[in-house]
């Protein structure tokens, strides 16, 4: 399906991107990465020795502390934080640095439309730049499913409140990373090539590209 959308782009089009790393002095690591006009930062504050409660500690512990642009944190905000404490999890070595909490800080600059998947490529941009030990890099994207059954890819924000489902998907950035699963670990494998999905909403196999 090739029709337009209100911004010019085919459905299966991304927004222009654009990321720039060490933007925070006192970071040990951070970035900026937009998606169109989202935009947000992160900053990386670590490995600081010790952990929390309930934490591992003969593992390295990620700590996320999101911030919105405005006003004060939410249910909404809180699950961001949770899923995206999950997937930096799931993406860093944590038996290199055990006993130790890493911060990650999520300023969102703005918002218009697939938050998430920005906020997660940031702060895998800011952990890079910080020289955390990762088994690869995340890659987020934000999939759409209109009332007529076509999928678009990064949506802004107008075209997600339009949208009956969406979907956030994280892989990793080589094939390589997926198959390189030691069998004498406890480390959960990477299904399917998927690190992190996050549906609301209904899809089916019947869905239009």
């Amino acid at each position: 399906m090739g029709v337009d959308r209100e911004d010019g782009r085919t459905p299966t089009m991304l927004k222009p991107l654009s990321c720039s790393r060490n933007v925070l002095n006192r970071a040990h690591g951070s970035a900026s990465w937009s998606q169109g006009d989202t935009k947000v930062l992160a900053a990386v504050y670590g490995p600081k020795a010790g952990t929390k409660k309930n934490e591992n500690p003969e593992k390295a512990s990620i700590e996320v502390i999101w911030k919105p642009k405005t006003g004060q944190i939410g249910k909404l905000e809180r699950e961001y934080e949770m899923i995206l404490k999950r997937t930096l999890q799931s993406i860093c070595i944590l038996t290199v640095n055990p006993n130790t909490t890493t911060s990650v800080i999520v300023q969102v600059v703005h918002d218009d439309g697939s938050l998430l998947p920005c906020a997660i490529n940031a702060a895998c941009a800011a952990l890079v730049d910080a020289g955390i030990p990762l088994k690869h890099l995340a890659v987020a994207i934000c999939c759409c499913l209109a009332e007529d059954g076509c999928v678009m890819l990064d949506p802004t924000k107008q075209e997600e409140q339009k949208m009956k489902a969406f979907v956030y998907l994280v892989f990793p950035n080589s094939v390589l990373s997926v198959l390189q699963v030691s069998s004498n670990t406890n480390e959960e494998p990477v299904e399917h090539g998927i690190i992190t999905s996050v549906t609301h909403g209904a899809m089916s196999e019947r869905t239009r590209y």
